[in-house]
């Protein structure tokens, strides 16, 4: 079964994949992730990618498709996994269709939702460590350590797309993109939603109950 987690920026996609990924035991895809690791190692499709991020676009479906593609030939994906932030069109997901029709495997789309005010506080309150790209939040999720990462100690920055400036083009963006995956899958009946303005631990037994009913 592929999980695959939606809803906008802030909604704490990632925090409940990761969460989700340790009780359930599959691979945590994600795409921003997969980029930096191949970009770490200099692999062709990294190479490619870092030409566009370099000169400040946005990588083509194309090729985050490869990359996906790839991804999901490892041997930890053979019982399942849960993707986070792919896919964010509709053309990434009728690419991704195509590779599940081929191997069978089942979708559930998680749609995490949450009221625009609600994100917007908690991206601007959001801090990354720039090792191991674990986020935490001021407000819901701060660090046991003041200012650095739990697991390797690193100094936490504020990256340029959680300002309050960058928020506002990325709510439209995924408005005018990533919400049209939400009716697709409807229409398939594989979407679920969940409450995403309460608290992880909530949202978290929410969306494990989803789970567990889908399967």
């Amino acid at each position: 079964m592929a999980v695959i987690m939606l809803g906008p920026p802030g909604a704490g996609k990632g925090t409940q994949a990761r969460m989700m990924a340790e009780a359930l035991q599959l691979p945590h895809i994600s795409t921003g992730d997969m980029l930096r690791e191949a970009l770490k190692n200099q692999t062709e499709l990294g190479k490619k990618a870092k030409e566009y991020m370099d000169a400040g676009d946005l990588v083509p479906d194309e090729l985050v498709d490869a990359i996906i593609a790839e991804r999901l030939t490892r041997e930890d994906c053979s019982r399942g996994f849960i993707l986070d932030g792919y896919p964010r069109n509709i053309s990434q997901a009728r690419f991704l269709q195509s590779l599940f029709d081929k191997s069978g495997t089942r979708i559930l789309s998680i749609g995490v939702k949450v009221d625009d005010g609600v994100l917007i506080k908690r991206l601007s309150s959001r801090w990354t460590c720039p090792k191991c790209n674990k986020m935490f939040n001021a407000n819901l999720d701060p660090t046991k350590i003041g200012g650095k990462c739990d697991e390797c100690g690193t100094a936490l920055i504020q990256r340029k797309d959680d300002s309050a400036e960058v928020i506002a083009e990325r709510l439209h963006v995924y408005y005018t993109l990533t919400r049209p995956l939400i009716q697709l899958y409807q229409e398939q009946g594989s979407y679920v939603e969940v409450d995403g303005n309460r608290p992880v631990e909530d949202v978290f037994n929410s969306i494990m109950e989803k789970v567990t009913n889908y399967e």
